[in-house]
């Protein structure tokens, strides 16, 4: 059966920073906090994509703070969506394409689809909508920029919000000290775990842009749906000061808080793997949200990092910063 040609676009490596375009598709104008870790991550996804690109806004910081009185900071298509829907809406949108390309009513090259949702309008409110766009394996972008909270709506609990952190719903106290006592949720193995139809998925920092942005083209190059999971540090909502954003993913990556590693045809691939992990207390003792943790709450999140160290060091192929498969 001879396949339909819907003119991918296929993105070329980005091989050092000073290689990056230029051209920005995420201006200024927008109304985010200092330090916004989410804004600087958008910026490099947008400048990644590029132009021919349509963003799915699920409700969230990135839209409230993006798109208020009617002005947005983005010089590509976007899209608000219900923080319940965006896969639905990413589906439909991919799917409409489709059609008007079998059809001949239109020509051009088929748009990278990427839809932007907060770790809740990917992995909690919004997880039966994303699930189902993997599900029919429609060709987009799913990514879950991921502040661990609900900061838009003052800072609540969500499935991402690290053990042991203050939040509007999670309070210490003398009954529960701790603060929060769940474990966050692992959305890329969640993903990799329901969704055949998924061949690619990774984790990214903004402290790290080349291999984000690398990371985003990779994923827009592969056929079918991908997953990107995102660590985008939020000092409103993790309670530092505004001028450690980068600070804080950098340690989070060097405590082994967060990993940064592409799944790939059931391939592991890890970079910027530390020699030595530092104590998760070297990056907690910045943030106002652990401040009230005590010794064995601290000694409790690292056993449990300690634990994902293990698995990491029993699957881990260390990559070298990926670069997208270059057109042929």
């Amino acid at each position: 059966m001879q396949t339909f040609d819907y003119k991918k676009q296929i993105l070329e490596p980005i091989k050092s920073l000073r290689g990056a375009p230029k051209e920005e598709m995420y201006v200024p104008g927008h109304r985010t906090c200092a330090g916004c870790g989410p804004a600087l991550n958008y910026r490099l996804v947008a400048k990644a994509a590029g132009k021919d690109t349509i963003f799915i806004g699920p409700t969230g910081c990135m839209y409230v703070a993006n798109s208020s009185y009617l002005c947005t900071p983005y010089a590509v298509s976007w899209i608000h969506s219900q923080i319940t829907n965006g896969g639905a809406v990413a589906s439909g949108i991919e799917a409409a394409y489709k059609a008007l390309m079998r059809r001949g009513k239109y020509n051009g090259s088929f748009p990278n689809v990427i839809v932007m949702a907060g770790d809740g309008g990917s992995v909690d409110i919004g997880l039966q909508a994303m699930s189902g766009l993997m599900y029919r394996g429609h060709d987009v972008l799913f990514i879950c920029y991921d502040n661990e909270s609900y900061a838009n709506t003052g800072i609540q609990t969500s499935p991402t919000t690290p053990y042991g952190a203050n939040t509007t719903f999670t309070p210490p106290g003398k009954a529960i000290p701790e603060g929060k006592t769940l474990f966050p949720k692992d959305p890329p193995r969640l993903v990799i775990g329901g969704h055949p139809a998924v061949k690619y998925v990774a984790t990214t920092c903004v402290a790290y842009p080349l291999d984000l942005m690398n990371k985003v083209r990779k994923a827009l190059n592969v056929d079918g749906p991908t997953f990107l999971h995102m660590l985008t540090p939020c000092p409103k909502g993790w309670k530092f000061d505004e001028k450690l954003t980068l600070e804080m993913g950098r340690l989070a990556v060097e405590t082994g808080m967060w990993s940064l590693y592409e799944w790939e045809n059931g391939e592991y691939k890890y970079s910027h793997l530390p020699k030595k992990y530092k104590p998760v207390s070297e990056y907690m003792q910045f943030q106002g949200r652990f401040t009230h943790l005590k010794e064995e709450h601290i000694a409790k999140m690292q056993a449990f990092v300690d634990e994902k160290i293990q698995r990491i060091k029993a699957i881990a192929v260390e990559a070298s910063i990926p670069t997208p498969k270059a057109k042929a």
